[in-house]
């Protein structure tokens, strides 16, 4: 601005007095000063000051400063941290941010533009293409609508059907017997008829003879003449015919739907997604529990079974286990029987798991069931209908995931269960084409991902929540020993998924991405499934062995 006493050049004047041409300025405040003006800047204690001579004042990069709305003449170079305002130099001269932090608008800015900066690439990479996945599922969703509802419509025609040939079938029966009446009634009459015919034909006879005789006035017929009057004089029976009715049953039209069966409410909720998407910055982070380089064995569980083919945690202390025969066992550490329970129909359970509540699940494939262990007591809580129950895990909602394959051995697919009723189920991916050949094992992972143990490819299949493909593993290609041939599979905290390899007789640990991390020895025998309890500890269940060893890893 121009000095009102110098107007031919310009003068910088002192940010404070705004009269004095400024001398010097505070680095710490970022205000010019004139040399009255510095040693009341310096009184205020609240803060240190750093003043130098206004010509040592570092150049700083243009910017575009905003007008301070207080003094319009002035633009805001500093921020007060404790009012989070954008300030001028006059309005902390003025003392009303005294005591307040200030600091360089640039750095403020600087800093807010990173995190606009990372924002913005959360929003591009991360944040907004999830959104456009769940608008897809949606679609295929509504693609899938016209399918289900048709499979709808298909059923409660043919229960149409069987209706109306019942009811064709017993208005048909109705008139047969009708007709069988009827034919009973004529003959009845027909009967009473011919008798009757054949009493007027007597009488007519009698009638002729009767005037024979008293024309021929002969004693000899007259005196041997017997009378049959009194005879006749008794009528012949009337046929007395009750005739039927048909009374028809007023229609009740609740039984009747209710005979139709019954057709379940259409629901719709919004559900939340399950899980909140983790922050850049916290994907990024690394794991809270990084892997042991030496993973050790801290407790070995002899099952007392020929041969051990599953376990499933209750907690750190007790596991449930099922083996060769009928009979599913719960353990604790020292191998000390807790529970038995046998199976319902005497058959080997297919898989086992553990509620939320502790109770245990076990799949019956020869049966064809899901059954539910409460209190020792055994609940059917589903029976399929042309296909066989595998593997089942509990999820983070409590739902069940259940492997499954067709009767004719051609078809797979995972049906996730709340209850007894079908929420989901995975079994094509976008181009229709089949996600298994032979879905077996099955654990849900910590990022809501469902990883399963394709038997007959030797892979694990991983898919997202709604069901679509994320990747497959295959193996590591160090392993030359012997091809891939994964068994049990399990996830932890750290949503690494973790599956046994019997034959080459190691675990294998994946990030949640599937690329490989590093194996797990510790001298295993034929290792074929796996289980994770609440503080990351594994236990893996040795087929050969009977035993179970509990493992720490992390």
């Amino acid at each position: 601005m121009l000095h009102p006493r110098r107007s031919a050049q310009h003068v910088l004047l002192c940010d404070a007095c705004e009269t004095a041409p400024l001398q010097s300025h505070c680095e710490r405040c970022n205000i010019n000063l004139c040399t009255n003006c510095v040693g009341k800047h310096l009184l205020d204690s609240s803060r240190k000051h750093r003043v130098i001579p206004f010509i040592e004042k570092s150049s700083t990069p243009t910017c575009n400063y905003p007008k301070c709305p207080s003094h319009p003449d002035k633009q805001c170079e500093l921020h007060c941290e404790k009012c989070d305002l954008p300030v001028c130099s006059t309005c902390v001269a003025s003392g009303k941010h005294k005591g307040h932090d200030i600091s360089d608008i640039q750095k403020k800015l600087s800093a807010k533009t990173q995190g606009l900066q990372k924002d913005l690439e959360e929003l591009e990479t991360r944040i907004y293409p999830r959104y456009e996945e769940i608008v897809s599922d949606v679609q295929t969703e509504k693609a899938q609508i016209e399918t289900t509802y048709g499979k709808l419509t298909t059923a409660a025609d043919q229960q149409g059907e069987i209706l109306h040939r019942e009811i064709t079938a017993i208005v048909n029966q109705r008139k047969s017997d009708i007709a069988e009446m009827k034919t009973k009634h004529l003959a009845a009459l027909d009967k009473n008829t011919d008798e009757i015919t054949h009493s007027i034909t007597e009488l007519k006879q009698i009638i002729l003879n009767l005037k024979a005789i008293l024309e021929s006035n002969d004693v000899s017929l007259i005196s041997t003449y017997k009378s049959r009057n009194a005879e006749f004089r008794r009528l012949p029976p009337k046929v007395q015919v009750t005739l039927p009715n048909l009374s028809p049953q007023k229609i009740n039209t609740e039984q009747l739907r209710e005979m139709f069966g019954s057709l379940s409410p259409l629901s719709i909720n919004t559900e939340e997604q399950g899980y909140i998407m983790k922050s850049a910055e916290a994907v990024s982070s690394p794991p809270v529990k990084p892997l042991l380089n030496e993973p050790r064995v801290t407790a070995t569980i002899d099952t007392g079974y020929s041969g051990l083919y599953s376990v499933s945690c209750v907690s750190e202390e007790q596991v449930w286990t099922r083996g060769s025969n009928e009979i599913m066992k719960l353990l604790n550490l020292r191998g000390k029987l807790l529970t038995s329970i046998q199976t319902k129909s005497g058959n080997k359970p297919g898989d086992i798991a553990v509620t939320r509540d502790g109770d245990l699940v076990y799949t019956d494939p020869d049966k064809r069931t899901i059954n539910l262990v409460k209190n020792k007591e055994i609940q059917t809580v589903i029976t399929l209908q042309g296909w066989r129950p595998r593997g089942v895990c509990r999820t983070a909602s409590d739902d069940l995931l259940v492997t499954m394959i067709s009767d004719d051995d051609k078809q797979s697919k995972v049906v996730r269960y709340s209850g007894s009723t079908e929420k989901q189920t995975i079994q094509f991916d976008d181009q229709g084409r089949p996600l298994y050949s032979s879905a077996r094992f099955i654990s849900e992972n910590r990022n809501l991902d469902i990883c399963v143990v394709d038997w007959d490819v030797d892979a694990v299949v991983v898919v997202n929540q709604s069901g679509k493909r994320r990747f497959r593993y295959t193996g590591h290609p160090s392993n030359t020993e012997q091809s891939f041939d994964p068994y049990g599979i399990t996830t932890d905290s750290q949503s690494h998924i973790l599956t046994a390899e019997c034959y080459n007789q190691c675990i294998h640990i994946l990030d949640q991405d599937g690329q490989f991390l590093r194996y797990i020895h510790c001298d295993l025998h034929r290792p074929l499934d796996l289980c994770v309890d609440i503080r990351d500890n594994l236990f893996v269940a040795e087929e050969f062995t009977a035993k179970v060893k509990k493992i720490q890893y992390l």
